[in-house]
């Protein structure tokens, strides 16, 4: 199995763990495990749009929101700004953290699954 082949599978797995996690009631429980969910999901779909930029086109990248401006110069995603606010929300998650701020991320959770629901599509 390829590094590309593994990612895919790893971030597959991950999408249907964060599936769930959102089809579930709202809890304190379960809008952490969200939320880790959500962090799971981003750093594995800018690892595997990381991998992909440097396999199928030949471009490297090193940080999250570089790897996003790539994958829109090359094609590969359709221009939105979203995917740079979705990696913002995850740093944002992991560095700082209190109630408040985890119920509002979490009512943006959704939107983040479709979109990587979307990135699934396309690999």
């Amino acid at each position: 199995m390829t590094k590309l082949q593994a990612i895919k599978k790893q971030y597959q797995r991950a999408l249907e763990r964060f599936e769930d996690s959102l089809s579930q009631e709202e809890t304190d429980f379960t809008r952490d495990s969200a939320i880790l969910r959500f962090e799971f999901c981003f750093d594995l779909a800018w690892k595997l749009i990381k991998e992909i930029l440097s396999e199928e086109k030949g471009v490297l990248c090193a940080s999250p929101k570089d790897c996003w401006r790539q994958a829109y110069k090359v094609g590969l995603v359709e221009y939105d700004d979203l995917w740079l606010r979705i990696t913002d929300w995850r740093n944002e998650a992991v560095h700082t953290y209190n109630e408040e701020f985890a119920k509002e991320l979490y009512k943006k959770l959704p939107e983040s699954l479709k979109c990587f629901c979307d990135l699934r599509k396309l690999v």
